[in-house]
């Protein structure tokens, strides 16, 4: 399938990934909580994607996302911004007309793009990723209510990145999460697939 969520998750929890500057990362890996500098009212972008978070940071080497977090939040919060969730452009045939599109997305504490997924080597797969937009109550829920755990996983990027870099696909490629399809079925995703 195409458009597929493929994740590191367990019976309760999905992991998912963001990468912020040093400053705010780090406080929030040490203590397993977002700061209160952590801006609760603006959109937020969460990844599934290991390898599309490093297409997005360049292995942690962009400005303000030197700081690669993993972060493992409840199953129900996720599948809670799906259910509520909008695809960020307009799709003829899914959306009866771009003007209920523009008034679904205004009203939706959630949006999704779906973006090509990427191989070790950053290049793009035929296949698509998952991103999902948090903002206003999502927002605010992701960071107070539905995060168990935040990790710093900079040195295993960067470690991965130089494996790579050597030509040790293989060895890079063990250091993965293993993300397996999650199992949202249609009624999480039929409203959110072009």
């Amino acid at each position: 399938m195409n458009h597929r969520i493929r994740a590191l998750h367990t019976d309760t929890t999905i992991t998912v990934y963001q990468a912020y500057a040093p400053e705010l990362g780090v406080p929030a890996a040490r203590t397993g909580r977002f700061p209160a500098a952590w801006k609760r009212d603006r959109m937020t972008w969460i990844k599934p994607s290991f390898l599309w978070m490093m297409y997005r940071c360049g292995w942690a080497t962009k400005e303000g996302q030197q700081t690669v977090l993993a972060l493992e939040i409840t199953r129900e919060g996720f599948d809670w911004a799906l259910r509520h969730a909008c695809l960020s452009h307009y799709v003829g045939g899914l959306h009866a007309d771009h003007d209920a599109w523009k008034r679904e997305l205004r009203r939706s504490p959630a949006r999704v793009q779906w973006d090509p997924e990427r191989d070790l080597h950053l290049n793009a797969l035929p296949y698509r990723s998952l991103q999902l937009g948090l903002s206003g109550e999502a927002s605010r829920s992701f960071a107070d209510e539905w995060t168990v755990s935040i990790t710093d996983v900079t040195d295993r990027a960067r470690e991965i990145h130089g494996l790579v870099r050597n030509g040790d696909d293989e060895a890079a490629a063990r250091l993965l999460p293993e993300e397996r399809p999650y199992p949202a079925g249609d009624e999480l995703l039929s409203h959110l697939r072009p």
